[in-house]
């Protein structure tokens, strides 16, 4: 597994080692030991999987108590993935992090606890994969608005085309009102 720090140095790209011939491919996409020694001593609760069509935005989301990280992928299509710095005290408190995540480039991205994530679908369909540190606690989610420009996160969006939000997203709050980690 190839790993890259990004500009964020908690946030992790990992490339895993493809094997393949005319039948396929085969890779190990997570290995408990590895991953603990190499990026975060961890461990994980709960796997999700979602469809998207292009053009949806699911995001900004966080859980303000029992926060999770997320180890996402996407295994058919592709995703522009972001990840934001919620806490107070790093020295990359309000970055953001974007990138593409996609089937054919089989990248994996590791989104620490104490930040809000989101992606937008840029194929015409994706499906999304991803591991949490905790369990989802819808009284804790919180949502921040996609655009907020304190944020100013660059989507790759549709030209003349508005994302599709999902009413909780819709709702999704400033910046500056959101609760944040110290």
């Amino acid at each position: 597994m190839k790993l890259t720090r990004l500009s964020i140095p908690d946030v992790v790209i990992m490339v895993p080692k493809t094997f393949g011939d005319n039948r396929g491919f085969f890779m190990e996409t997570f290995r408990d030991d590895f991953f603990r020694q190499e990026v975060a001593d961890i461990s994980f609760f709960q796997d999700n999987h979602s469809k998207s069509s292009r053009g949806i935005l699911r995001g900004l989301h966080y859980q303000i108590n029992q926060p999770q990280g997320k180890l996402v992928r996407v295994i058919s299509g592709e995703v522009f993935d972001v990840a934001v710095d919620l806490c107070k005290s790093s020295p990359t408190f309000k970055k953001w992090i974007g990138v593409y995540l996609s089937d054919e480039n089989k990248k994996i991205l590791w989104v620490p606890p104490g930040f809000a994530h989101g992606f937008y679908v840029v194929s015409p369909e994706a499906e999304f994969v991803y591991k949490c540190t905790d369990y989802y606690a819808p009284e804790h989610e919180r949502s921040i608005k996609w655009d907020d420009p304190v944020i100013d996160i660059q989507w790759p969006l549709i030209p003349g085309i508005s994302p599709l939000l999902s009413e909780k997203d819709k709702k999704g709050i400033s910046f500056k009102n959101a609760e944040v980690f110290e």
